[in-house]
């Protein structure tokens, strides 16, 4: 059995040595780090090291998730929200046009840092005696982090002070954008270099395989193709020419590379239901294709901070956090705990009313329950006081240790009766029924979906019957990639023009649809607090689900998909930015106010079109030792 990839966070950046097993990579925390020791096998070794540690600082990171996911269709800001959050939104209490509110700085800090480890490892790694695999981890590293920033800012420096893709040791405080083809050049190159050397399965548990790089190449080949047709003439930066007939045979690579992946997948594919990918005690399972991994068994290698009480920044995994409205507020019954779906409220991103409604077909459809918590369960027996007590709750109906305190419905229902702020967190009433009801026409910037796929589970206090510790860090590893994903891509490429050759744009639909008809237990999340990992399956209704799949699929269709598949998984804005759909999809949206009892109002996001680039960061722009005119150009247009 190969063994995880165990990384101390507490290291600083390349300051890394590498432990001699073969299938264990383990940080070394080192007072200095020289150029020379950088030539030496155990100092490259080290900096691939550094790769998958610093995932971490990205992926997990709250402020990063928020950047990804507040302003679009899957979530506005709630209730405790700061100005990071309110200026993503695109709503006029906070302007996007101040570089340093939006922490775009989470990714481009983090980004180049990495890009520059990698480039040492390719210059280094041969010389160093490293094999073709491991250097082909560093390409993939190089390609994947550039990816990323091209998305979010445009064109960015290939050259880092020592030439373009060169590994740089010196400071410098000048700096030069390559336009967006040059990137995607580099991009392309190496990530083609890694699928030729990383083998099928890791090197080590975690580590980067030929699917993983087919599912970046696939998925950069598909966002180059729409850049250069460019449907509804978004400007890009730094300005440069493109070329739209050279689109398709981008949307033809990007079908061909990912039906590759589908058809040679190693130990990869999908999860039997959708749930199995997200719950607990199932984590590193065969559809994550790529992860930030953390572990509960070390707190040393899993960042060197305290599961106790989480520091709110990188390395911690606290992204569950911000999506977390504070269900204690409805009362004693419901204790802050460690289980998955409830932990750390912050109330920082909440779900509009429109959410629930895309979730379609919700009696053969598992993704909605599967995706949030939809029950909230009475478990205050995990303080020892409150051992056999009752509740007393909806409609003067006792409860007890794991009854339906709460529940959040899936469509509106015209029999719940609301009574303004007299009931706990001003939620509905139904007659004869014990559970308080929010219904989708009261979602709040106070009270709204938790996310269930990205909560807190530790294995090793999973069911002690005690609060655990929910203040903390997410032990869980982050997920980056899902092989699911390839199936979006490929049909994605084939409506945008691609000869489907194999699979067409139903076929991969329908794959996605069936799977989404299964259902472990009664919905797997929020109905049973002791399901299992290998539970049968509860229901199955992938016929009806092909069924209900139209035949004739579109972009529009496809996004709707992606939202049902992927919600709350850090893909959305780079979904409605690469589709140039952003505002027509959520350019308004209803939610109620802040507190509990206030009225739902509908607000409209202003987005132009120059908001489909992030903002250079401030500090970045400040720090150039350049005329005042060209720290201007460096920025992008409109901040």
């Amino acid at each position: 059995m190969k063994s995880k990839i165990y990384i101390a966070g507490a290291a600083l950046v390349m300051s890394l040595g590498f432990c001699a097993c073969s299938d264990v990579l383990e940080e070394t925390p080192r007072a200095t780090f020289t150029p020379e020791y950088f030539k030496t096998e155990n100092g490259v070794k080290g900096g691939v090291t550094a790769l998958y540690a610093h995932l971490r600082n990205t992926w997990g990171q709250g402020y990063y998730f928020n950047s990804l996911e507040t302003g679009t269709d899957e979530y506005t800001y709630g209730q405790s929200a700061d100005e990071n959050f309110k200026c993503l939104d695109m709503t006029p209490e906070v302007s996007l046009t101040k570089p340093d509110n939006c922490r775009s700085d989470a990714l481009w800090g983090n980004a180049f840092s990495d890009i520059n480890t990698a480039s040492g490892v390719i210059e280094n790694g041969t010389a160093a005696g490293i094999d073709a695999a491991l250097l082909a981890e560093a390409y993939f590293f190089r390609a994947f982090n550039y990816f990323e920033l091209v998305q979010t800012f445009g064109g960015v420096p290939l050259d880092l002070g020592a030439g373009e893709l060169k590994f740089n040791t010196s400071p410098v405080r000048t700096s030069k954008r390559n336009t967006v083809p040059e990137v995607y050049t580099a991009i392309f190159s190496d990530f083609e270099k890694a699928l030729a050397d990383l083998p099928a399965t890791g090197r080590v548990t975690g580590g980067v395989t030929k699917t993983a790089a087919r599912l970046f190449l696939a998925k950069a080949y598909l966002t180059y193709g729409w850049w250069l047709e460019n449907p509804n003439g978004i400007a890009t930066y730094p300005e440069c020419t493109r070329n739209s007939g050279e689109a398709k045979s981008y949307f033809q690579k990007a079908y061909d590379t990912a039906i590759a992946a589908i058809n040679d997948p190693g130990p990869f594919g999908l999860q039997e239901a959708f749930t199995d990918v997200f719950f607990g005690p199932n984590d590193r399972n065969s559809e994550i294709v790529l992860y930030a991994d953390h572990t509960a068994q070390d707190e040393y290698y899993n960042g060197g901070v305290g599961y106790g009480y989480g520091s709110g920044g990188a390395p911690d995994n606290f992204a569950h956090w911000m999506n977390r409205w504070n269900y204690t507020l409805f009362g004693a019954c419901l204790q802050r705990t460690a289980y998955q779906g409830y932990d750390r409220p912050w109330t920082r991103m909440a779900t509009p009313c429109e959410v629930p409604a895309m979730f379609t077909d919700q009696d053969i459809d598992a993704r909605f329950e599967g995706t949030f918590v939809t029950s909230f369960r009475v478990n205050w027996e995990c303080v020892a006081a409150n051992k056999g007590k009752e509740w007393t709750n909806a409609n003067g109906i006792n409860i007890k240790q794991g009854d339906i305190a709460l529940k959040f419905t899936g469509v509106n229902d015209p029999d719940v009766v609301y009574n303004g702020k007299a009931n706990p967190c001003a939620a509905g009433t139904l007659d004869g029924e014990s559970a308080y009801i929010i219904t989708p026409d009261h979602l709040s910037r106070r009270a709204y979906l938790n996310v269930w796929k990205n909560g807190y589970y530790n294995e090793t206090t999973w069911g002690d019957g005690t609060a655990g510790m929910p203040n903390g860090a997410n032990p869980r590893p982050a997920n980056i990639a899902r092989f699911a994903e390839l199936y979006f891509i490929a049909a994605e490429a084939a409506v945008k023009g691609a000869n489907a050759t194999s699979l067409s744009a139903y076929d991969c639909m329908v794959k996605i649809r069936e799977r989404a008809g299964k259902w472990r237990l009664a919905a797997f999340a929020n109905k049973d607090m002791d399901a299992k990992v290998d539970a049968p399956l509860y229901a199955d209704h992938s016929a009806d689900m092909k069924a209900a799949t139209p035949q004739n699929i579109t972009i529009d269709y496809i996004l709707d998909e992606r939202f049902r598949e992927f919600f709350g998984e850090g893909l959305r804005w780079w979904d409605l930015v690469r589709t140039q759909t952003w505002e027509a999809r959520a350019k308004t949206y209803s939610i109620a106010g802040n507190e509990f009892g206030d009225p739902v109002k509908t607000y409209t996001r202003t987005i132009p079109s120059h908001y489909y680039l992030r903002p250079i960061p401030q500090g970045q722009v400040d720090a150039l030792q350049m005329e005042d005119a060209e720290k201007s150009a460096f920025q992008n247009p409109g901040y």
